[in-house]
């Protein structure tokens, strides 16, 4: 019976391999799609005169010099209610009792992100080249305090952090949101100011990480550090050239991980936050004079959009707190999906 069932099922089988209609599946609906996009996609790049690979290289008329520090626009903060938060969260994500550090922290995402940290209950130090901003950014705000630091000076950072313990008595957490990008073609990039950018980025990081850590390690107290990167760290840019900076982060994200593994037995963490396009008031200006850039990058985020600078405030509080004590060296990218497509 089963020898018999088989040989009909074999016969069925030559018979369907061997009929012309049966040796061409008839494509589905998606793949039918498919082609047709690829089609339409084609007629498209013939009649734009588009090259294959266009869209991801960089374009040498996309150059923005970072401004001067006069030229940089105000930020506003964030509103938060404050007050008794645990009552409203997890207890671990509080940050009460904590005294926290953030450069840049006048402007931008440094300015967000103090801001978080002041809503989840710490004591800030904002700190910043531009003192006056500091202040305004602190006035009228219980427990925040402004202060000037060249981040790329160990001088001056060491005078902001005695002034900082001076005033709040201790440090418990830093952010290092200092930092700032320019877009030339490598070959075109004055070397100054390569290195400026780098000082600023990568110098600023590495003087502010240790001098707190030193403070924690002789108070023998645990700390949490967050530098902040950026996607540009993992990937490249387009169509802006921008090689330094993306180098910059590149170091300060490998930096994080390797300071994360030497501190780890003083039970200092340290993790980065990589953002990935943020509209700050910098970012919105530049893009004002560049909407087709601003269409270029939106194109390239899965989920359509560019981030806003509020989008740091959860990542920031649960690496500064307690909620995330078992997290160290790791890179959390807020980027729409950007690195991962």
């Amino acid at each position: 019976m089963f020898r018999s069932q088989l040989l009909r099922q074999t016969a069925r089988t030559a018979r369907a391999s061997s009929s012309p209609v049966a040796a061409r599946p008839r494509p589905s609906l998606c793949s039918e799609r498919l082609i047709h996009s690829t089609v339409s996609l084609r007629r498209d790049e013939k009649k734009d005169d588009i090259s294959e690979g266009s869209f991801a290289r960089t374009d040498s008329s996309v150059q923005v010099e970072y401004p001067e520090e006069g030229d940089l626009p105000s930020s506003t903060p964030v509103q938060g209610r404050g007050g008794l938060h645990f009552k409203r969260t997890l207890a671990s994500f509080s940050l009460e009792g904590r005294v926290g550090v953030v450069t840049g922290g006048a402007r931008g995402l440094g300015l967000v992100m103090s801001q978080a940290m002041v809503i989840s209950g710490a004591d800030v130090a904002i700190v910043d080249l531009n003192k006056e901003e500091a202040e305004k950014q602190a006035e009228g705000v219980p427990k925040v305090t402004a202060h000037y630091a060249d981040v790329s000076s160990q001088e001056s950072v060491e005078a902001a952090i005695a002034e900082i313990i001076e005033q709040h008595g201790k440090i418990d957490n830093l952010v290092t949101s200092a930092g700032f990008t320019e877009n030339f073609e490598a070959i075109n990039y004055p070397i100054e100011r390569v290195r400026k950018l780098w000082g600023v980025n990568v110098d600023g990081t590495y003087l502010f990480a240790i001098a707190v850590a030193k403070h924690l390690m002789e108070r023998k107290a645990p700390g949490s550090m967050v530098f902040i990167g950026s996607m540009s760290g993992a990937i490249v840019n387009v169509p802006q050239p921008q090689a330094p900076y993306n180098a910059a982060k590149a170091a300060v994200r490998h930096l994080a991980s390797s300071l994360a593994v030497e501190w780890a037995h003083a039970g200092i963490r340290v993790n980065c936050i990589s953002p990935g396009y943020m509209l700050t008031a910098l970012t919105k200006k530049i893009l004002d004079d560049n909407p087709d850039l601003k269409k270029q990058w939106t194109s390239l985020i899965p989920q359509g959009k560019m981030g806003q600078p509020e989008d740091l405030m959860g990542a920031v509080t649960f690496l500064s707190s307690d909620a995330s004590s078992y997290v160290t060296g790791a890179d959390l990218r807020v980027d729409g999906g950007y690195t991962i497509t």
